[in-house]
């Protein structure tokens, strides 16, 4: 399964964890990564084992980036 697909498969799931804004994929040291966007990061000891973001998911590695809250402006 190619990185988008997988992303696609467990965004849904991710985005309901607490402080998680964003799934996202791109590159990191040249390889295909999936992005959780996070408000603020969390020690592992705090949460649930079902509240932590997994190492990797099918093979992908997974990177939380801390991106605080976001505000969608309008015109």
């Amino acid at each position: 399964m190619d990185i988008e697909d997988v992303r696609g498969k467990y965004e849904v799931k991710l985005m309901d964890l607490p402080n998680v804004r964003g799934v996202w994929t791109g590159k990191k040291n040249e390889k295909d990564v999936i992005f959780v966007g996070v408000t603020h990061k969390v020690s592992d000891s705090s949460l649930r084992p079902e509240e932590k973001i997994p190492k990797t998911l099918e093979g992908y590695e997974v990177e939380v980036e801390e991106i605080g809250d976001l505000t969608a402006y309008t015109k």
